[in-house]
């Protein structure tokens, strides 16, 4: 079957002469790279396994081969916008002071800058998997990452057991979840929600908090 137009132009944006085999793991990362495009283009709606060999110039048992089912393309797709974000917060929390109010300052910016960029594809999967006992799944093991990542973060500056930091972290990342719905509702912004996430953090694990 011939490429269509937007497949062709998909090609040649990337460079890839049309046919070329990539390792598995690198035509993972390009489907996965062309449904992010059509998440944030076209809505999730649009993403199927069939468009999105289309607009990555693939045929189509090459994407199910990768993802199985459009459930499957999308739980990946949120794992990866979540993996990017996580790597940039741990790169940020090495440049930064053991200090409590430095360390709440770096990832409460960090949670709503995420929210602001990608927030929208983000919650968009998640309407488009709810119900899903998978992804279901997968959302609480990324929201216990987060857990495990604030409190060995914030450990050395704090006085409290692991199992309290760990129940207060629990808490805050609550709290963060809240905000974010907030500011995607248009009800608040970045900058003011990253503060007030900031200020419950310092207050919760402040010496008597």
């Amino acid at each position: 079957m011939a490429k269509t137009n937007a497949a062709r132009t998909a090609t040649r944006a990337r460079g890839e002469a049309p046919g070329k085999r990539l390792p598995k793991a690198e035509r993972r990362e390009q489907l996965l790279e062309t449904a992010e495009q059509i998440v944030r283009e076209e809505g999730t709606e649009a993403l199927t396994l069939g468009h999105l060999a289309e607009r990555a110039g693939v045929s189509k048992p090459i994407a199910y081969e990768h993802f199985e089912t459009r459930s499957g393309l999308l739980i990946a797709l949120a794992r990866q916008i979540d993996d990017r974000q996580v790597a940039a917060l741990l790169e940020a929390l090495k440049r930064t002071q053991k200090r409590l109010e430095d360390v709440a300052r770096v990832v409460s910016a960090a949670y709503m800058h995420c929210c602001a960029t990608v927030g929208p594809q983000w919650f968009a999967i998640l309407a488009a998997l709810k119900g899903d006992e998978q992804m279901d799944a997968v959302e609480r093991e990324l929201l216990d990452r987060y857990v495990t990542i604030y409190r060995d973060a914030l450990a050395p500056c704090v006085q409290l057991s692991k199992r309290e930091l760990h129940l207060r972290c629990v808490a805050i990342i609550g709290a963060a979840e809240a905000l974010a719905a907030e500011m995607f509702r248009g009800r608040t912004d970045e900058s003011a929600a990253a503060k007030v996430l900031e200020s419950l953090i310092v207050q919760s694990l402040s010496k008597g908090g």
